[in-house]
């Protein structure tokens, strides 16, 4: 439904920037010059552009596919921030313009050189940018009797998005930030794929990256809403959740990596030091449908004397978790935006979307994740390795 509602917005919103671009070419003072000569080149490169990402999203499996997937994500970013600088500015000049004594429409050339030149710079640095992965610390005091004194350094990470637009040396640089923290333990939030694994290039060099990340009680991960093979448009996916599974590919993948992966269960970690649970997506089970445990049958068995931690990919029943015995929560899943404004807008759709929050007597952590969803770019975010001091007392 949300992929055909995208399709709609996007074709609209591609002959509205078109039209007002040739706009603007008509009425700058350089280019109004070749402008006619260069029509239908331009017309063709613009329509190939934006008919790539559709094609990425509806052709069949194929190197093409995977091609336009990943020139589109690229054209996406550009296109988001060149449609935001157009759409912004051709209204504010066209009241300047109007009330002028002189009527002057070049300021309409020079705003659309700005738009372009302004977007594609951001695009520039976005994609420089998402392959620098950070360290983010946070101290978080737990009250536990059976645990007091004991302290636990867990690190984070979260929507590693492995596909078309990958680059295996940003994963390696992942690696060496995990590596140098000396973990206790690893844990991986979900989102290890987007939604397919033909499209990654030589995935055993990921695998065998991400199996050497150590840690004294091991690797452990929970799968998101894109651990599944299916087709998106801008994000979206025009498949219904009952054709949603994960591949036997991805599931070696995981086993290659050196992941323990949690489906609803739990395990003991550090002999007894806290219980790990791990929760099975909520939105997108990977069987063809969204069934996973509430918190309350999840953590029934636990042994509530003891801490105990919840891995999850999307952010939300913090409530439920904190009443049916979670401690710590921790979670992937918002990008923290990704590129602004969209930092700006996640916690208005979120309890805690991004960072570490006290919530219903439970602490909650959420991480902006270590890759990228859709345009391979951070801005305004960071890529992030998140370590969690975690204190017993």
């Amino acid at each position: 439904m949300f992929g055909k509602i995208f399709l709609v917005l996007y074709v609209i919103g591609q002959i509205l920037i078109s039209v007002l671009t040739e706009y603007s070419i008509k009425n700058h003072r350089f280019f109004s010059k070749i402008g006619g000569k260069t029509r239908i080149i331009r017309i063709f490169i613009y329509a190939f552009l934006a008919i790539v990402p559709v094609l990425g999203a509806y052709l069949p499996k194929s190197q093409f596919k995977y091609f336009c997937m990943g020139l589109g994500n690229v054209w996406l970013g550009f296109f988001i921030y060149y449609s935001i600088f157009v759409l912004l500015l051709f209204p504010v000049l066209q009241i300047i313009i109007k009330k002028r004594e002189k009527e002057d429409k070049s300021l309409i050339g020079r705003a659309f050189q700005f738009a372009f030149l302004a977007a594609l710079i951001i695009v520039v640095y976005g994609l420089v940018h998402a392959q620098q992965p950070k360290l983010v610390n946070y101290d978080v005091e737990l009250a536990n009797e059976a645990a007091k004194g004991e302290k636990a350094k867990i690190v984070l990470i979260a929507d590693l998005h492995l596909s078309v637009n990958s680059d295996v040396k940003a994963t390696e640089k992942m690696v060496e930030l995990v590596n140098s923290c000396d973990p206790d333990i690893v844990v991986i939030a979900g989102d290890i794929f987007t939604s397919n694994f033909e499209g990654l290039k030589n995935p055993e060099k990921y695998s065998d990256a991400m199996s050497r990340m150590h840690a004294k009680y091991g690797v452990y991960a929970v799968c998101g809403n894109h651990d599944v093979d299916e087709d998106l448009i801008g994000g979206f996916s025009i498949s219904p959740v009952s054709e949603a599974f994960r591949t036997p590919e991805m599931e070696k993948f995981f086993a290659d990596s050196g992941f323990t992966v949690l489906y609803d269960e739990s395990v003991d970690i550090g002999d007894g030091l806290f219980t790990l649970a791990g929760r099975i997506d909520g939105e997108k089970a990977g069987d063809g449908t969204s069934n996973r445990l509430s918190p309350e049958i999840l953590l029934k068995d636990t042994d509530k004397s003891k801490p105990i931690v919840v891995l999850q990919h999307e952010p939300i029943e913090f409530k439920s978790l904190a009443d049916s015995g979670a401690d710590l929560v921790l979670c992937g899943h918002t990008h923290n935006g990704q590129i602004f404004p969209g930092n700006l807008v996640v916690p208005f759709f979120n309890e805690n979307g991004y960072g570490v929050k006290e919530l219903y007597g439970s602490a909650t952590v959420v991480t902006a994740g270590v890759g990228y969803y859709g345009p391979p770019m951070r801005f305004g975010t960071d890529s992030e390795v998140t370590v969690v001091n975690v204190t017993f007392k």
